[in-house]
């Protein structure tokens, strides 16, 4: 006959079944926010299909963030914030809320993860963005963030395309009296076409240069590529934002020589 179970070994037992029920809770924890976030970037992958993914893709990334705020959540709400405000908001004032927004989160995923080379990116991207939409001259006291952050994304990964398009935009759009440089725009804008050449973003950032320095023949080239890529790097930005821009562009310098 089996006697009674002592009373240490039951507790013994009842903490192993409590230790085993939280680390499920844990894994299925952080299964969830995973699952946000995976779900968030196949949305966001097809907006160009379907803006109002980019809607879904918050909303979906805002409830997880509220149950569990990981950082990777952080960090690609930051992203989505961007996007939004690139291609959903259509006036002044909401592209502003936007950006800011955008700004927040990433500036949060920074303080929790000061070595993930996307919370520092969504965080200067949206920056910048700010500081364009609200006007070069009056947000120049953004400058030196971009510009810190600009440094530390290169310090992260000297390969990042994302990083040199960021830093090419910067030398092209601020003036020089602030450190503007075209020649160092150009060098980054080429090193990421080098890094990747279908990343169609980096190839409009080194035509509207050419423009700029009225290298129009250089320019048309640049934006016929853009038009003309069949594997852009990311399919939904090329399709929403940089052919448009590209016929734009071509468009603007149809008649000068």
């Amino acid at each position: 006959m089996t006697g009674p179970v002592p009373g240490g070994r039951v507790r013994t037992v009842r903490a192993r079944v409590a230790i085993a029920v939280a680390t499920v809770l844990v894994v299925a924890s952080s299964a969830r926010a995973e699952t946000a976030v995976e779900a968030a970037r196949a949305l966001v992958a097809r907006y160009h299909e379907d803006r109002a993914r980019l809607d879904r893709a918050r909303d979906l990334l805002e409830s997880a963030r509220a149950k569990d705020p990981q950082v990777e959540t952080i960090v690609m709400l930051s992203y989505v914030q961007l996007l939004i405000g690139d291609v959903r908001a259509t006036t002044i004032d909401d592209k502003l809320a936007a950006y800011d927004r955008g700004r927040e989160l990433g500036k949060r995923a920074v303080e929790l993860a000061p070595r993930s080379h996307d919370a520092h990116l969504w965080y200067a991207l949206n920056t910048g963005r700010w500081g364009e939409t609200k006007g070069i001259l009056r947000s120049l006291f953004l400058l030196p963030t971009v510009r810190q952050e600009m440094d530390i994304l290169l310090e992260l990964n000297p390969r990042s395309v994302w990083a040199h398009v960021l830093a090419g935009n910067l030398f092209l759009e601020v003036p020089g009296f602030a450190g503007g440089d075209r020649v160092k725009a150009e060098g980054h804008f080429k090193k990421a076409l080098e890094l990747d050449p279908r990343f169609t973003g980096a190839r409009l950032g080194l035509a509207r240069l050419f423009i700029a320095e009225s290298r129009y023949a250089d320019a048309r080239r640049e934006l016929q590529r853009v038009i003309n890529e069949t594997t852009p790097m990311i399919i939904a930005d090329w399709a929403v934002k940089d052919v448009p821009r590209a016929r734009q562009l071509l468009e603007s310098i149809r008649d000068r020589k």
